[in-house]
């Protein structure tokens, strides 16, 4: 059996699944938020992680989790559970019916429902232009596209709200789920591996401190490199460099014996100057970052990794506080709240806007610009976008206008409303037509 389903047939009588209220509130407080941003920013990138980042929130709201195992579980209950939620559903309204009304005349009374709003509401319609007005924005789109679309939508919303309907009657047991104490193994076992690795951060760190001090010119004598392509050619190693380092700190956390004060010293003094060493690599990581965007512009990729390089060391900071106490039991709800934190720090910030404020900057200083790009941006971008000189102000703003939808009542948004009453102020439309597309770098 999977180990998702493992978990969700796995209940004990009368849990609750959740690590405390207080935990539950913040959990669904979280999940309140994520999908608020899409209310918020039009960037439907940023929306979807948003959304990703809910359904695992949501799940821990209800069905708790504390330890890193019942974690992991946690974030594939949705699916799991929306598909086990089927027949649950199935055997509770034929549980009902001896109880209630069948399914049948459930359906009755809706189709009766639905025709008798129908045909009163044509005729208010049909009486009243105000009325009208206000009942076109509250209904769909009743296009053939626009109908399948809202079935698809209701129909992914139903299953989601009856698998949550499940996790609450049936919340598994995650705090159960924790892995077998590991092995002690002997201290120069792992402490000899440390030793070395830590001598190789430090030599590196020695090395990233010569180039900062030394600047370009120490670059171009000793890599025959420009600065930008110094920055370019490291930065997805040193991401990949410390997000292997929690790995191997999470493993020595674990192996190396902590019985004596002296084992414990040591765990102490080699996990903790690996993790202030990351820290620099860290550091290392959003520099190179930083001078690869002033030489070639901001980027949604840019702005992205940049935001998981400042949480991973946010979460060195974390896991040194855990390697000093010995103790890193709240550490696992920390490192999700920290990926919580980071999104929506994007959605404040507001990552579209700010990569246009970014490159308009960078154009006003060097006259380098990438049009095509920037005209992708969502909405967000376009109050941005509205200080450059014509003709590229309509060039950037043109794609923008030709994409933007009409939101209705459902739809509202309040970075598309801002993206409309600066074209509206402006004059930009999707038919202007004077754009002469120019790409600068």
């Amino acid at each position: 059996m999977p180990a998702s389903s493992a978990a969700a047939t796995t209940v004990r009588p009368g849990a609750t699944g959740a690590p405390g209220r207080a935990a539950q509130v913040v959990w669904a407080a979280a999940t309140v938020a994520l999908v608020a941003v899409g209310t918020v920013r039009a960037a439907g990138w940023l929306f979807v992680l948003c959304l990703l980042a809910a359904a695992v929130t949501a799940t821990l709201a209800v069905t708790g989790g504390r330890t890193p195992l019942g974690m992991l579980l946690a974030a594939t209950l949705p699916p799991a559970a929306t598909v086990r939620a089927l027949p649950w559903a199935v055997r509770g309204l034929h549980g009902t019916r001896s109880s209630g009304p069948g399914i049948g005349r459930i359906v009755t009374s809706l189709a009766i429902s639905v025709g008798l709003l129908t045909l009163f509401g044509l005729l208010f319609s049909s009486a009243d232009a105000v009325f009208a007005d206000l009942l076109a924005g509250l209904l769909p789109d009743i296009s053939p596209g626009g109908v399948v679309g809202w079935l698809l939508r209701l129909g992914l919303i139903g299953l989601a709200l009856l698998g949550g309907a499940y996790l609450v009657s049936r919340p598994p047991d995650l705090d159960s789920l924790r892995a077998k104490p590991g092995r002690p193994v002997h201290r120069l076992e792992w402490a000899l591996p440390l030793v070395l690795l830590d001598a190789l951060f430090a030599a590196f760190v020695l090395v990233q401190l010569t180039v900062f001090f030394g600047g370009a010119g120490h670059v171009l004598r000793t890599a025959g490199l420009t600065y930008a392509e110094y920055a370019r050619s490291g930065f997805w190693q040193l991401l990949a460099v410390t997000a292997l380092t929690l790995l191997v700190i999470a493993v020595a956390a674990r192996r190396a014996p902590k019985a004596t004060r002296a084992d414990r010293l040591l765990v102490r003094a080699l996990l903790g100057a690996l993790t202030a060493l990351s820290l620099v690599v860290v550091a290392s990581s959003l520099y190179r970052m930083q001078v690869y965007a002033d030489a070639y512009g901001a980027t949604r990729l840019r702005l992205f990794v940049a935001t998981v390089e400042l949480s991973l060391g946010l979460l060195f900071v974390l896991v040194g506080v855990a390697v000093a106490l010995l103790r890193a039991k709240w550490l696992p709800r920390l490192v999700i709240g920290t990926a919580v934190l980071a999104l929506l720090g994007l959605a404040v910030v507001n990552p579209d806007r700010l990569i246009a404020d970014r490159n308009v900057d960078r154009y006003l200083d060097t006259g380098r610009l990438d049009i095509t790009y920037l005209s992708g941006l969502s909405a967000d971008a376009v109050p941005a976008l509205d200080r450059l000189p014509e003709p590229m102000r309509t060039c950037a703003l043109r794609e923008i206008a030709f994409e933007l939808p009409e939101d209705g009542l459902w739809a509202t948004n309040l970075g598309r409303e801002r993206a409309r009453s600066v074209l509206d102020a402006t004059g930009v439309t999707s038919s202007t037509t004077d754009c002469v597309t120019q790409v600068r770098w």
